[in-house]
């Protein structure tokens, strides 16, 4: 089978590349590839932070709308879960995930961006949601992840309209946290992702899953998951790393294996 997503790792930063010509288009081969590399770099030790990368000239145009017009009503009930579970295994994994977004990041592409914990831009991008323009509404997660990243109201604009918004309207309107160069976006994100992957890694893992699984719950349950995690970091290493260096060194030494 034909690679269209891998994974490759240096100094443990794990990029996620999406390689399928012209337009990275999420057929079902690339949904399928990509939550098998996604599960990768959530398992993988030498993986403590993950870019999400496209290449220099688009990040990810959308679904394949030709393969998905010869879907009938049974045959999305079938595959949407699928769907979703790829998308869904990117925000799921435990590590800080940055995606540097070049040109265009529309429908799933911008899905697949609303699953990072961060997103840099180059000033060539253009995010959006218009499935509405073909009678449809997001499927792979834009619903719910893009109103929780902007507000609801500006989430329905984007959504109810189909328009697509500029890098500088995205990151004035919260959906994107970064504008750079469109030629340094990859560099920025793997600057990005390297400084946190030399950080604690389980504690990075419990502030993403209390921040992520608090955001989806009532506040006292929220607050119990951060209390949860919070006294569980005391029984690691990176705790204790982190307070001898603390009171020997003085804060910001620390050096976490």
């Amino acid at each position: 089978m034909t690679r269209f997503v891998t994974l490759e790792v240096t100094d443990g930063v794990g990029t996620i590349r999406l390689d399928r010509p012209k337009m990275n288009a999420l057929d079902i081969a690339m949904q399928d590839q990509l939550r098998e590399v996604a599960d990768e770099a959530a398992a993988r030790t030498d993986v403590r932070a993950v870019v999400i990368y496209g290449g220099e000239r688009v990040f990810a145009a959308g679904a394949d709308i030709k393969e998905m017009q010869a879907m009938s009503y049974t045959d999305m009930v079938a595959r949407g879960g699928a769907l979703q579970d790829a998308f869904t295994a990117v925000a799921r994994i435990p590590k800080p995930v940055v995606a540097a977004i070049t040109g265009y990041a529309l429908g799933g592409g911008c899905e697949l961006a609303l699953c990072a914990d961060i997103r840099i831009a180059g000033d060539n991008a253009k995010l959006g949601q218009p499935e509405i323009l073909l009678g449809l509404i997001p499927g792979a997660g834009g619903t719910q992840r893009l109103p929780r990243l902007v507000g609801p109201s500006k989430a329905k604009d984007l959504i109810f309209t189909g328009r697509m918004v500029d890098a500088e309207e995205a990151l004035r309107i919260g959906l994107v946290d970064q504008v750079v160069p469109a030629e340094e976006v990859y560099q920025a994100a793997l600057a990005w992702a390297g400084k946190l992957a030399a950080g604690p890694a389980w504690a990075l893992r419990a502030a993403k899953e209390s921040i992520d699984r608090g955001l989806e719950s009532d506040l006292d349950t929220g607050l119990a998951i951060e209390k949860a995690h919070f006294a569980g970091l005391f029984a690691t290493e990176d705790r204790t790393t982190g307070m001898r260096s603390f009171v020997e060194e003085g804060p910001g030494k620390a050096k976490f294996a």
